[in-house]
């Protein structure tokens, strides 16, 4: 596959398993073509044209040219400098990598993080939280993550990937959307009746069964094994963490049990006092699954892959 395929392949993948539903994410993309449209060619030169079309600012090519034949990837759930010069390393003992590919974002995909936060606000509302209120905790929290990354150095695994002449590019919101996607299915097709149900069911997956065992696998953080799971909503998507007030709202609307990746200690005490059961999955279990349901159909047209850091690839094909 050539670099740019597997870019739009993964972007349409992340379209598809989209909580928000293809309606939204296409009313999402013609805003920011409604924006576009409004600026005059000043502005329009430092609009980000690729959201015309991706609606994920966390997922891009971040070095390469777009024509380039991949084969074989390293991927990683981070890479910085380090797995850069791993794949630099690795391509010197005779491996062939075409390509080094992050989940988390870096370069300009890291800076652009707060604008993907905004689809919590559709999540909620499918719970039913109103759309204006959640748009006003979600923005709220953004600004607070942009402003977080302003003084982050971006690109330092960038200009190695650069300097060693190695394609680089991250998929994030796509593999997070995917494995909300996998587990919402599982749990609205089967659903727990308790919280040890929950954690039960999560420990049957394998990549969950594998942090388990290395002590980093699904754990109650609020609750207890008893406790009646009542609805249950996968929190695994859009950028980062919401804010703490959204656990109320939720509570209100009935969530009864949040699933998500990992938590802030502010966000566990609110869920404390709304007595919403959180169990924690694991974060990079989750991200590997999200990944790996990428990867199975990347490797279905020829690409195979060089897991590392934190990525546990299983394959369901």
């Amino acid at each position: 596959m050539k670099l740019k395929e597997i870019y739009e392949l993964a972007v349409k993948l992340g379209i598809e398993a989209d909580p928000r539903g293809k309606d939204e994410v296409n009313k999402f993309l013609n805003r920011n073509k409604k924006k576009f449209e409004k600026l005059d060619s000043e502005e329009k030169e430092f609009f980000d044209q690729e959201s015309l079309r991706n609606p994920y600012a966390d997922t891009r090519i971040l070095y390469g040219d777009e024509s380039t034949e991949v084969k074989q990837a390293l991927v990683g759930v981070d890479v910085g400098v380090g797995e850069v010069l791993l794949a630099d390393r690795l391509k010197e003992k005779g491996e062939k990598i075409d390509l080094v590919i992050s989940h988390h974002p870096e370069g300009a995909a890291l800076a652009a993080l707060s604008e993907v936060m905004g689809m919590q606000a559709d999540i909620w509302f499918k719970q039913g939280v109103p759309i204006n209120v959640g748009d006003s905790l979600i923005n709220e929290r953004a600004q607070e993550i942009f402003r977080l990354l302003m003084p982050v150095n971006h690109t330092q695994p960038i200009d190695a990937a650069r300097i060693l002449g190695i394609p680089f590019m991250c998929i994030h919101t796509p593999a997070d959307n995917s494995v909300v996607s996998f587990l919402q299915k599982m749990f609205d097709n089967n659903p727990p009746d308790t919280v040890k149900d929950v954690v039960d069911m999560l420990r049957k997956i394998p990549e969950y069964k594998e942090a388990a065992k290395n002590k980093t696998g699904p754990s109650v953080l609020v609750g207890s094994n008893d406790s009646r799971a009542g609805k249950v909503l996968v929190d695994m998507t859009g950028g980062t963490g919401g804010p703490k007030e959204a656990i109320e709202k939720l509570a209100a609307v009935g969530v009864g049990t949040l699933v998500g990746m990992h938590m802030d200690e502010k966000v566990r005490k609110e869920a404390e006092k709304f007595k919403v059961n959180v169990i924690i999955a694991g974060h990079m279990s989750s991200d590997s699954i999200g990944l790996n349901l990428i990867f199975d159909k990347l490797e279905e047209k020829g690409v195979s892959i060089i897991p590392c850091s934190g990525f546990n690839r299983v394959k369901r094909m």
